[in-house]
C-alpha cells in the first residue's frame, strides 16, 4: 500500500516533490459560501502547475452528508490518482456512530490517507481520534482558533499526528497562532500548515522554534492560490532539506504509516447529536467566541 502511494520510493530517492496538503474539492450542497457551494479544481490546477506543484492532498467542500461528498472527492482521485491523494471529512457530531464505517470505506476501498474535521461543524472528538489510532492515519483539524484542545489531544493521542491549518486560525487571530507555535514545539505529533497565514514572523518563528519537520506546505485551496501560498515558502530562505520536508516531506512521512487493516476499534457510539441550527461562517472565529 505504502508502494502504491508512491511515498515508499519518495522517502527512499529524496526525490523532489511539492504537496499542497490542503484543499478543497467538489460541490457542497449549501449556498451559504463558497465553502459550502462548491470548489471546483479548473483554475488551481493550472496554478498549481505553473507553480510546479507535483501533487494535492484534497477533500470535500462542507456538505450535510460527507458519504455522498467523500464519494465525489474519490472520483476524482480514482481520475488521476497520481495526482491526487484524498482525505476524508466527517463530521464530528453528525456523523457520530459512523466514523468508523465512512473511514473504512475512505481508506479500504478509496485509498485516502487521513481525515479531515472542521470546527465549524463540532468539535473534534475521541471517536475520531480513535479511528484514526485504528487506521494509523493524520487528522487534519481546523480547530478556527480554539486552539486550547491541541494541548488534550497531544496528551491523549500521542500516536495520533494532527495537523493544526492556518497555524490554528484562518482568521488571523495572532493569539491562538502564537499559542500553537508552543504546542508544535512541545509536542511531537502536532503539526502545522502554511495555509492562510498572513503574518510572516509567525512562520518564521514556528520554523525556528519548532523546526521545519513540523511545518507542512497547504494551500487551501481552490479559493487561494497555490503559486502565492508556495512563494512563502520559498522566502523563508530554509536549507534545501528543510525546504523539502515542507514542500512535501513531512507529508508523506505522516500517511506512510497507514494500516489499510485497523486495528480494534472501540463500540459505536450512539445516535448522532441534533444538527446545528444557526447560521455560522467558517472563516471567522468571532462566530465561536464566548
Amino acid at each position: 500500500m505504502v508502494e502504491r502511494l508512491g511515498v515508499g520510493r519518495a522517502l527512499q530517492s529524496g526525490t523532489r516533490m511539492i504537496i499542497d496538503c490542503h484543499c478543497h474539492a467538489g460541490k457542497g450542497d449549501g449556498l451559504t459560501g463558497p465553502w459550502d457551494t462548491a470548489a471546483p479544481l479548473e483554475k488551481y490546477m493550472r496554478w498549481a502547475a505553473n507553480a510546479g506543484i507535483n501533487r494535492t492532498a484534497i477533500f470535500a467542500a462542507f456538505h450535510s452528508d460527507y458519504s455522498v461528498a467523500n464519494q465525489e472527492v474519490a472520483r476524482i482521485v480514482a481520475s488521476r490518482p497520481n495526482r491526487f491523494y484524498g482525505l476524508a471529512f466527517v463530521h464530528p457530531a453528525r456523523d457520530r456512530g459512523r466514523v468508523r464505517d465512512l473511514v473504512q470505506v475512505a481508506v479500504e476501498q478509496y485509498g485516502f490517507v487521513g481525515i479531515k474535521v472542521h470546527r465549524y461543524d463540532a468539535r473534534l472528538t475521541r471517536e475520531i481520534c480513535d479511528v484514526a489510532r485504528a487506521f494509523c492515519v493524520p487528522i487534519l483539524y481546523d480547530p478556527i482558533g480554539e486552539v486550547s484542545i491541541v494541548e488534550l489531544v497531544a496528551a491523549e493521542y500521542p500516536d495520533v499526528s494532527f495537523i493544526i491549518p492556518h497555524m490554528g486560525s484562518f482568521s488571523d487571530d495572532w493569539r491562538a497562532q502564537h499559542s500553537l507555535i508552543d504546542y508544535l514545539v512541545r509536542h511531537p505529533n502536532i503539526y502545522t500548515d502554511t495555509s492562510g497565514v498572513r503574518r510572516f514572523e509567525l512562520l518564521e518563528q514556528a520554523v525556528q522554534r519548532a523546526g521545519a519537520r513540523k511545518i507542512l506546505f497547504g494551500s487551501d485551496g481552490p479559493w487561494l492560490h497555490p503559486g502565492v501560498e508556495l512563494e512563502k515558502i520559498r522566502v523563508l530562505g530554509l536549507s534545501p532539506a528543510d525546504e523539502q520536508l515542507v514542500l512535501g516531506g513531512n507529508f508523506l512521512r505522516l500517511i506512510s504509516r497507514r494500516r489499510h487493516q485497523p486495528l480494534a476499534l472501540p463500540a459505536a457510539q450512539p445516535a448522532p447529536a441534533p444538527l446545528q441550527a444557526e447560521y455560522r461562517d467558517p472563516w471567522h472565529y468571532h462566530h465561536f467566541a464566548t
